[in-house]
């Protein structure tokens, strides 16, 4: 199976992220192709930080970790016990948006929630959403947080 066959989902352990994750899961298993959850740790990443003991500077290897453990939380969520076949995990380092630009390259989709943890409330899209949906290589699916909801009472 060839990279391109994979969906791609930017998880960044917002509400947000993890129904898009749900989506992309149901998407990956209905393709029969490859997920990858992708998380990007930029340099002024206070969300991961603000997990961290309050007298600690975070480290790489501490942020990485701490990324690490955010998108475990997101795939329980998600997915419980039930994760989808074929279902990997990245960290990569820089700006969430350029990171899944970047990404989209090589993917069949590329699925991104509405709003993350920054931004402001009355924005319909985020800024990585944004420039996800303009400059990707792939199609993008942007999930909103109530697309769950509508999902199960129609």
């Amino acid at each position: 199976m060839n990279g391109d066959q994979r969906i791609v989902v930017g998880v960044d352990g917002s509400e947000f992220s993890t129904t898009a994750l749900r989506f992309a899961g149901r998407l990956s298993t209905s393709l029969n192709v490859p997920l990858e959850v992708v998380t990007c740790l930029g340099t002024s990443d206070f969300f991961l930080a603000s997990h961290l003991p309050e007298e600690s500077t975070p480290t790489t290897t501490q942020l990485e970790e701490t990324a690490k453990r955010l998108v475990d939380q997101a795939l329980e969520r998600a997915f419980g016990d039930s994760r989808p076949e074929g279902l990997t995990r990245s960290v990569k380092f820089g700006p969430a948006a350029k990171v899944l630009v970047d990404e989209s390259r090589n993917a069949q989709m590329l699925v991104v929630g509405r709003r993350g943890k920054g931004g402001f409330l009355s924005q319909v899209m985020g800024s990585v959403s944004g420039a996800c949906a303009a400059h990707a290589h792939c199609p993008v699916l942007v999930v909103g947080q109530g697309a769950e909801d509508r999902r199960t009472t129609e």
